[in-house]
């Protein structure tokens, strides 16, 4: 089987293959491009750490930053142009992907500042300042699933913006976040909106779950435990299916589709594995389903074109299978609840981190410039 068919294959099985990352590099040298033509990509999601490692790296960023510093721009003015120009090309890029697809694919996501995490109007702001900044309609913002985050989420769909919504780890959270997209495209509605415009996607996240359960299963360190090593993400996400399936076969959900609304899909995020014990490929394989997005690392890409297993659809009908894994974990010791609680907190942490790393490294471009 060659290289390419295994992507052919996913993408045919109804999986939309996103790049989890984007650099100023990768749009010069025409690495996107050739994703775009030769390994079915479809679509490119940011993030901050995403971005802060692309700005650290070599420099393709210099001339644009020594333009800025001569117009004697700030830190986040700075920041936001040379973020929002490589969405904005990138959009350009994915645009006839965008328009074959009637504008399900061919996206790109950027990120709200990760320091409104919790903060839900100036988050408001952020996603309709980004929207306007990019200025292509193929551009999705990403908002986070705080509780703060959610009646952004609502807010910014009812001004017509597509949005992405990041950082979901538990069902019950995803539970609310198809709750703030309902309300926000009846708001939408009502404002007048064409919803056949709005897309959303719900970024669940994936190898984070395994990644903070069996450390906790090491922990306890019994048979019990041990034997659910490995488990819980792969069950979190086909449980997280079952769900989008029930919502959006409701009333509420059909009324809206009649008006024309698009259906918010599930995304599985992190998906590159942490783990060397486990396959390279298992959150990929194990995860086909139709009417999704996989949103890889490049890495985990070649991975999954070199040796992945596709066996046709591995996720619907398995809800009460994967209910099971959480009941055995619950029976030996994980306090589930707080396994979600810790992970959403670590989330935002880790991006406000990365995005303190981003402001420090064009701090000194900056300065650097400025001689």
């Amino acid at each position: 089987m060659s290289t390419t068919d295994r992507l052919a294959q996913l993408s045919e099985a109804g999986v939309s293959i996103w790049l989890d990352d984007l650099s100023r590099e990768r749009l010069n040298t025409g690495n996107l491009a050739d994703l775009i033509r030769d390994k079915h990509v479809v679509g490119v999601t940011t993030n901050p750490t995403i971005f802060a490692n692309a700005l650290s790296h070599g420099e393709a960023y210099d001339a644009q930053v020594k333009e800025l510093a001569e117009r004697g721009a700030d830190l986040d003015g700075t920041v936001r142009e040379l973020t929002t120009t490589d969405v904005r090309n990138a959009a350009d890029l994915f645009r006839d992907v965008y328009n074959a697809t009637n504008g399900t694919d061919g996206r790109v996501s950027i990120e709200v500042d990760p320091r409104l995490a919790r903060d839900t109007d100036k988050t408001i702001a952020e996603a309709k300042d980004l929207w306007k900044a990019v200025d292509r309609p193929n551009l999705m913002v990403k908002i986070p699933a705080t509780d703060e985050g959610l009646p952004a989420i609502t807010a910014a769909l009812a001004e017509g913006i597509s949005i992405n919504v990041t950082l979901i780890f538990s069902v019950e959270r995803y539970a609310q976040v198809i709750d703030a997209y309902f309300a926000g495209l009846e708001q939408a509605k009502a404002n007048g909106h064409d919803l056949k415009g709005i897309h959303s996607v719900a970024s669940f996240f994936v190898s984070r779950v395994d990644t903070e359960v069996d450390k906790r299963l090491n922990k306890i360190g019994t048979d019990e435990a041990k034997a659910l090593l490995g488990e819980a993400a792969i069950a979190n996400t086909r449980l997280a299916y079952a769900k989008f399936e029930e919502l959006f076969a409701s009333d509420r959900w059909k009324a809206l589709a009649a008006a024309g609304a698009n259906a918010q899909r599930p995304l599985w995020a992190s998906t590159g594995v942490k783990d060397p014990a486990y396959s390279d490929t298992r959150y990929v394989d194990q995860l086909v389903v139709r009417d999704v997005v996989n949103t890889m690392p490049e890495k985990t890409m070649d991975a999954v074109a070199d040796h992945a297993e596709l066996t046709g659809d591995t996720v619907t009908g398995r809800g009460a299978e994967a209910q099971g894994v959480f009941d055995k974990l619950s029976a030996a010791g994980i306090d589930v609840p707080d396994v979600f609680r810790t992970l959403e907190t670590e989330g935002v942490e880790k991006f406000e981190k990365s995005w303190q790393e981003l402001l420090e490294t064009v701090t000194g471009q900056l300065n650097k410039a400025k001689g």
